[in-house]
């Protein structure tokens, strides 16, 4: 199909070996009887020193660089050496890639890389259902399943480097929970967040409300937010920027604001706990809210509801928060918005540095915002179909990155 190419199946054992074979289905021109002449074949391995050759290999994109570990042995294990990999961190930029589920119940799909503008079949590891949760940051995934909200995994989708986490504590069932994970980029290390609601029985006002961190440099976690909310609870969502967890709160009232921005800075003492005269309004009726960390700044993207019928959306915005107010960023043009058909309150939204990803729950077309040049245009048209009226697609964005490790 056209704009699919099958991702490389890599993976590494600790020795950073090639324990996999690589699987690409690209075409390429076929030489000509003359350019078949050993004559006329010479090795760039006999005319570049080996550092030059790292230099050019690192200015690859991440799916050539795969690429390039096929050409020789001694291509393939430059690519793969620890001295490589850091290298190319420093030159190679990424922009954020998106994974397109085509399915509820296997952890398969298409990730797009907007700088080659190509799809790659893609499989994810650990994870069993879309209906998972997903955050990430800086190269790395952290998934966690969506029953008991206790089996946690980080990964690295390029490498396949991965790690189990070990439980959280607090009640393993909440009804509501909210993901996050931030790394450290000099360092490596990373913190994972866990927002967990349960309703209080009997009483849809008052909510248990837990917050349960895990730091990858002690391998433990901390509870340091375990409060009794009246008249709100947590949601689904959340991101950490700079030090601060960030994640949306849904009134259980029928009065005042519907939607609010909650705070907790990661440093402060377990006393410190959340309180509601802090909470940020947002900006206007607001569904299916997300948040996101675009280059060490709070973004939300969201519907814009109805007046008369908030649960139906007349637009799609995107705001950044400067303090305690948002700025609108953009809104979606409405020739995008008619684009993707239909729209009830549900869409997929994901972003991260300067990519924002916004797709409908009802079919695969995937939107692309540019926060730096203020430009929305459509990706290459996905290599999967509707097969059913009724089947949904989500999917999340995630930066490559070969250098890191969970």
């Amino acid at each position: 199909m056209e704009g699919e190419t099958s991702w490389i199946d890599y993976q590494f054992d600790d020795n950073r070996t090639q324990v996999l074979d690589l699987r690409v289905f690209d075409s390429y021109p076929e030489l000509s009887d003359d350019d078949k002449s050993d004559s006329n074949l010479i090795s760039i391995d006999s005319i570049l020193p080996d550092d030059l050759l790292e230099r050019i290999l690192a200015l690859l994109p991440i799916a050539s660089i795969f690429k390039a570990a096929a050409v020789s042995r001694k291509w393939c294990e430059i690519v793969h050496s620890r001295r490589f990999l850091c290298n190319a961190s420093r030159v190679l930029v990424p922009k954020p890639w998106y994974f397109m589920f085509t399915g509820s119940d296997e952890p398969t799909g298409y990730a797009y890389d907007p700088m080659d503008r190509k799809w790659y079949s893609f499989q994810l590891p650990h994870i069993e259902t879309s209906s998972w949760f997903i955050a990430s940051s800086y190269g790395l995934v952290c998934f966690m399943d969506n029953d008991s909200r206790s089996e946690l995994y980080v990964c690295n989708l390029i490498t396949k480097d991965h790690r189990k986490l070990v439980e959280p504590p607090g009640q393993k069932f909440s009804d509501y929970s909210a993901l996050a994970i931030s790394v450290d980029s000099p360092s490596h290390s990373y913190t994972v967040a866990v927002v967990k609601s349960k309703q209080i029985p009997n009483n849809f006002v008052q909510w248990n409300l837990s917050i349960h961190c895990y730091s990858s440099e002690t391998g433990m976690w901390v509870s340091p937010v375990m409060e009794l909310m009246t008249g709100w609870r947590g949601g689904d969502d959340s991101v950490i920027c700079d030090g601060v967890l960030y994640f949306l709160v849904h009134s259980t009232t029928l009065t005042g604001n519907q939607h609010a921005l909650a705070t907790f800075n990661l440093s402060s003492r377990p006393s410190n706990g959340l309180s509601i005269d802090s909470f940020i309004p947002v900006p206007c009726s607001l569904t299916c809210g997300r948040l996101m960390n675009m280059n060490g700044k709070l973004v939300m993207v969201g519907g814009i509801g109805k007046h008369d019928r908030p649960g139906i959306i007349k637009g799609i915005g995107i705001w950044a928060l400067k303090g305690r107010d948002w700025e609108e960023v953009s809104r979606m043009p409405h020739r995008f918005f008619q684009g993707f058909g239909e729209f009830d309150d549900v869409f997929a939204s994901s972003g991260f540095n300067s990519l924002v990803y916004i797709q409908s729950y009802g079919a695969p077309a995937l939107l692309v915002f540019d926060i730096n040049l203020r430009q929305w245009k459509w990706s290459q048209k996905c290599p999967v179909t509707k097969r059913f009226p009724l089947q949904l697609f989500t999917g999340f964005c995630f930066e490559p990155r070969l250098e890191i490790a969970p």
